[in-house]
């Protein structure tokens, strides 16, 4: 008897490739969380490079999102920055405390964040900036790279994600 799993997967074949990833021996440098951690350093220090250190690039973030969805609640602005609901909080309260967002407590005990008018003048400075950042960051590939780099980064974001989402 033909169990199931075998039925598809011999009416069904998939290319195999040979993972670029070695049984063992791997070095330090060529490990993907290594390279995605170094990667994000490298980020960072781009960002500090053209923002400064008053703002966080996961606080920038969060203002973005309030920018696009102002008075959005604490755990629907977690989901979409990709944060625990307990990080958020405490970004949260330390935006507040800069004065660059007000938070309003709504039915539930949830909530409700919203930009101040210094927290809008912070965006309104940062904006212009960040187009030109972004191009430093990407600027020693070549522009067919660099579209690429992102859309495998955006790739392996959604699917990571998916899967995260899915157990």
């Amino acid at each position: 008897m033909t169990s199931p799993r075998s039925a598809v997967s011999r009416s069904a074949p998939r290319a195999v490739t040979a993972s670029p990833i070695p049984d063992s021996g791997i070095e330090l440098h060529a490990e993907p969380g290594h390279l995605i951690r170094r990667a994000h350093q490298v980020a960072v220090s781009t960002f500090h490079g053209t923002h400064g250190r008053q703002i966080t690039p996961v606080q920038y973030a969060i203002l973005r999102a309030l920018q696009d969805t102002p008075g959005m609640d604490q755990v629907t602005l977690a989901e979409k920055v990709a944060l625990d609901t307990s990080t958020t909080a405490d970004i949260a309260t330390r935006l507040e405390s800069k004065g660059w967002i007000v938070r309003e407590l709504m039915p539930r005990r949830q909530r409700s964040l919203t930009l101040t008018a210094e927290g809008l003048a912070v965006l309104a400075d940062m904006l212009p900036k960040v187009a030109p950042m972004y191009r430093e960051l990407l600027a020693p590939l070549e522009p067919a790279e660099q579209a690429e780099f992102l859309r495998l980064l955006r790739k392996f974001v959604q699917l990571n994600e998916s899967a995260a989402r899915s157990e």
